[in-house]
């Protein structure tokens, strides 16, 4: 049975997941579109989940519906970034120049290294006005990424997430709303089964779920199939709740922190993902 709170328009709704999930060993839902590997790299549009349910429906396994919006991307107009923000600590002056002007949250995320699955994840909010101000930090949290770490140009099924920055627009889960202001579409689509690539079991995985824009159609449920940029170039990079071990190409969090984020993220703050390894941000 799927019920829908704010409920958003879909099409296609198939896709892949971005959990470290062998094919054999998943037990899904069909219509689940998760955090499956799809990517072109950061800046060219990258990102990808692990998809679980790319895995039932084809051989992407890994690719959920993220949407090819990384800020910089031709695809994402509305993000056109006019300004350097300053105080955001380990970004070279590439990366800071995706992010918007009119961006006043970042999660950011910043891996451990270029081929690893484990990262950290900061949300940073920006204060006062205008374009000297700074951001303040909020707490530091585990996070895994995908199980070979990072990419520049992400494809489907290449087990590395996305490097760059992309929009959060849009979120979903297995359990009701928790209170975020981001449209949320709650349905039995995010309903996972089977285990990870350590051994670990998948469910709940997608309790809770924030899209990322990479190579998605933004104002669509995560279970949205659209993929603007190719189904190569993968898609369904989500943010999801951590199921101890790598994903496919998403980036995972403990449920209450996920949650927390779910309810601090304010579409009118214009929220972005800042992702990928230290080194790559560094740029």
């Amino acid at each position: 049975m799927t019920s829908s709170i704010r409920r958003l328009p879909r099409r296609r709704l198939l896709g892949t997941h971005c959990l470290g999930i062998p094919a054999v060993v998943l037990a899904l839902s069909v219509t689940i579109a998760g955090c499956a590997g799809a990517g072109a790299g950061a800046r060219a549009g990258a990102g990808t989940g692990a998809g679980a349910v790319d895995a039932a429906r084809s051989a992407d396994v890994g690719t959920h519906a993220a949407s090819g919006n990384e800020v910089s991307a031709e695809s994402a107009p509305t993000l056109t970034p006019t300004h350097t923000p300053a105080q955001l600590p380990g970004l070279g002056t590439h990366t800071l120049s995706e992010i918007p002007a009119n961006a006043r949250q970042v999660v950011l995320v910043t891996g451990q290294g270029r081929n690893s699955s484990a990262s950290q994840v900061v949300l940073y909010q920006r204060t006062g006005t205008g374009t000297g101000t700074g951001w303040e930090p909020g707490a530091a949290w585990p996070a895994h990424n995908a199980l070979k770490g990072w990419t520049d140009d992400h494809h489907a099924g290449d087990l590395r997430s996305p490097i760059g920055v992309f929009a959060l627009t849009d979120a979903g889960g297995l359990l009701a709303d928790p209170g975020t202001k981001l449209p949320y579409d709650q349905s039995q689509g995010f309903t996972i089964g089977g285990t990870g690539f350590e051994g670990e079991p998948l469910a709940g995985s997608f309790d809770y779920v924030i899209a990322i824009n990479y190579n998605r159609e933004p104002g669509t449920s995560p279970l949205d199939w659209t993929r603007p940029l190719g189904t190569g170039k993968g898609g369904g990079i989500w943010l999801h709740v951590d199921h101890g071990g790598p994903t496919h190409g998403c980036v995972s969090l403990e449920e209450d922190h996920l949650e927390q984020l779910l309810r601090t993220l304010d579409p009118d703050r214009h929220p972005v993902i800042v992702m990928g390894d230290a080194e790559s941000l560094e740029r």
